[in-house]
């Protein structure tokens, strides 16, 4: 038994609770990795897992060795990396996930861009605007764009962007231009349906932050889809800059409620962990945030 492979072996069975999942994602036989525990257990002389045909549960012997391995790989990974990394091209695999939208409009020539610059990388980018489990999926990192994240989650903030409230030339002819949030009870609004609060939007009042209830003919799970039905009259949307900024350079929409839209939203790098981070990906992240920096510095003077 080679003990560090076990210890590796060992965390990722805890962090993805199955034998098979770890087998195929290391490419390993499900028996190798069988026996593996079984050694590692044997050696220690305690058990440290229970499994069953539904679930697996570590014990606590097993609960007190998995805080000590995380410890021993992180300080190998960091000790080889720390010698490696002045000498060494980035190489590997990172697999990537980033929402539909903003992947393609922006992350998408920054992510080529980086792919030519350094080819001894594999780079796998996957589109979804759901929020991903990083272990369970298999991620090394996913981009998400939120005003606050969920408590735990390790992130590296990469930069930002603006809510936007707009709707056609021709739908605020017809219907009226709001002058307060409480008005958008009145109007037909296009809800956003993957956010808690897709029926709500809030805006700051008085230098408060308040939430104002939408009523939706038309919900979607795309940005670019609601904003395309504002530009046809159907409505009133709420978007990020990125979505929105094409279609106010053409006059298709126009932004509303401007005093109150004080709303900014992180881009952020979500991690799978805060153990030690890889040299290829740190590389990554290092990239994306000097491009969306330079790209929002353009914006600003576009505007």
């Amino acid at each position: 038994m080679n003990r560090l492979d076990a210890m590796h072996i060992f965390v990722r069975i805890a962090e993805l609770g199955s034998f098979t999942a770890v087998a195929e994602q290391m490419g390993l036989a499900r028996s190798v990795v069988t026996r593996q525990i079984a050694a590692l257990e044997s050696h220690l002389g305690v058990k440290l897992m229970v499994r069953n045909t539904r679930r697996l549960s570590l014990t606590s012997a097993g609960s007190a060795y998995l805080e000590k391995c995380k410890v021993v790989l992180d300080l190998i990974e960091a000790a080889e990396a720390s010698v490696m990394e002045e000498r060494l091209t980035p190489r590997g695999n990172i697999r990537i996930g980033v929402p539909l939208s903003f992947g393609l409009k922006k992350l998408t020539p920054m992510l080529l861009e980086f792919s030519e610059r350094y080819p001894d990388i594999n780079l796998e980018i996957v589109f979804d605007d759901h929020q991903m489990n990083l272990i369970e999926e298999g991620m090394d990192l996913s981009i998400r764009i939120a005003t606050q994240l969920a408590p735990g989650d390790i992130v590296r903030k990469l930069g930002s962007c603006r809510l936007f409230t707009v709707a056609s030339p021709d739908y605020l002819k017809q219907y009226g231009r709001p002058s307060h949030p409480s008005e958008l009870i009145n109007h037909e609004c296009l809800g956003y349906t993957l956010t808690a609060s897709g029926m709500s939007w809030g805006f700051m009042v008085e230098g408060h932050l308040e939430t104002f209830y939408i009523r939706s003919r038309i919900k979607a799970n795309n940005g670019d889809a609601l904003t395309e039905a504002a530009a046809r009259g159907l409505g009133i949307t709420r978007q990020p800059d990125f979505i929105v900024d094409d279609y106010l350079a053409t006059g298709q929409v126009e932004t509303i409620l401007n005093e109150f839209n004080a709303a900014v939203l992180g881009i952020y790098a979500i991690l799978s962990s805060n153990r030690y981070v890889p040299h290829r990906v740190r590389v990554l992240l290092d990239f994306l945030a000097n491009r969306l920096s330079e790209n929002k510095n353009e914006g600003i003077k576009k505007r």
